[in-house]
């Protein structure tokens, strides 16, 4: 009965959080409107590309954001409002499949589909990419300050140096703490070996007393602030903070991490499938896809795109990782609720060891 009361208690928290991370740039449709919903991502998007858009094509954008992957699936599945397009991570479009929340997207309405590099096409969460199209894309890795330490963070490992102590940041996100210890293990990120997945959370234990924090979004001005050495971050939210304070470095270790995507899904809920698709081809149309990555800072698929940023983003390999690089990444799977379950809990008891 306990364990009842706990996942309703979780899915109420998880569903006011949905509802009050979103925002309407849009006021309601009047009659005669034509109108698509977008649900995304805090700030990821340019929004001057909103307003063109409906410039274009006459169609207005109502536009919602969300703070993670779960407050979105819950919202979406709550009903109420009948979500056009939304921007899932790869494991939670496998998710959505399984439950058939998505409609096949239609290549024929999407000639720029064109621009998208070969290599983030038909990957294992959509073989076919019958139901998402690439929108950003990314690494997990440690930014940290080269002048206050003389640790590169070329291996996990070294976020365990006793230099660190009270000295490092972490994403408050268990896929990603539990991957860095599997990583810094040699193994994969995706691991659901009982006896493997103790030993990471007690590697991580170990790492406790070189912890200051977990955190969510504030870690970007908290390292703008120089307030830590190192943080686990994501190569996006790196790159920001480090276009404010250019003291900074960001490296993927060698041993392995995560290569993330988030892409465009039509929720089978849509009321405006024609509107989705003009959406989505507008945004793979390089000049496009160029100014978006360059306002929002995340990497971008589209290699016509890519090829219109400055030469130096071009070649920067800590956010453009060679294909060499990529070789060591793994794309998250959706390991099911229970193996899930397990990562949340071995991630909660490490964050109590830290009180």
């Amino acid at each position: 009965m306990k364990q009842i009361y706990l996942l309703l208690t979780l899915s109420l928290i998880i569903g006011i959080g949905a509802l009050l991370s979103t925002r309407f740039i849009e006021p309601p449709l009047g009659e005669g409107d034509s109108a698509i919903h977008i649900f995304n991502w805090g700030e990821y998007i340019d929004p001057d590309l909103l307003d063109q858009f409906t410039e274009e094509t006459g169609i207005r954008v109502v536009y919602e954001t969300f703070d993670s992957n779960e407050a979105m699936l819950v919202k979406i599945n709550q009903g109420g409002t009948s979500y056009d397009l939304a921007i899932p991570s790869e494991y939670m479009v496998e998710k959505m499949q399984e439950r058939d929340m998505l409609i096949e997207i239609d290549h024929e309405q999407l000639p720029n589909l064109e621009h998208i590099g070969e290599q983030f096409l038909g990957l294992d969460f959509d073989p076919e990419n019958k139901y998402s199209v690439p929108y950003f894309w990314g690494t997990v890795g440690v930014l940290f300050h080269p002048d206050k330490t003389d640790l590169d963070f070329t291996e996990w490992d070294m976020l365990w140096d006793e230099s660190l102590r009270n000295e490092i940041l972490l994403v408050d996100s268990a896929r990603e703490v539990m991957g860095f210890s599997l990583n810094s293990m040699g193994e994969s990120l995706n691991e659901t070996d009982p006896d493997k997945l103790d030993a990471a959370f007690q590697k991580l234990v170990e790492l406790a007393p070189n912890i200051r924090g977990v955190v969510g979004d504030e870690i970007m001005q908290m390292m703008i602030n120089n307030e830590s050495i190192a943080a686990v971050i994501w190569s996006g939210s790196a790159r920001d903070v480090m276009w404010e304070n250019e003291e900074l470095d960001y490296v993927v270790p060698e041993g392995g991490s995560n290569l993330w995507f988030d892409t465009f899904v039509i929720p089978e809920t849509a009321n405006n499938i024609d509107g989705a698709h003009q959406f989505i081809n507008f945004m793979l149309d390089p000049e496009n896809a160029a100014q978006n990555a360059d306002y929002v800072g995340y990497s971008t698929p589209n290699d016509a795109g890519l090829l219109l940023l400055d030469e130096s983003e071009q070649e920067d390999t800590r956010f453009y990782p060679t294909d060499a690089q990529q070789e060591t990444l793994e794309v998250y799977k959706n390991l099911g609720l229970e193996n899930l379950g397990i990562y949340n809990e071995l991630f909660l008891k490490f964050k109590m060891n830290l009180e």
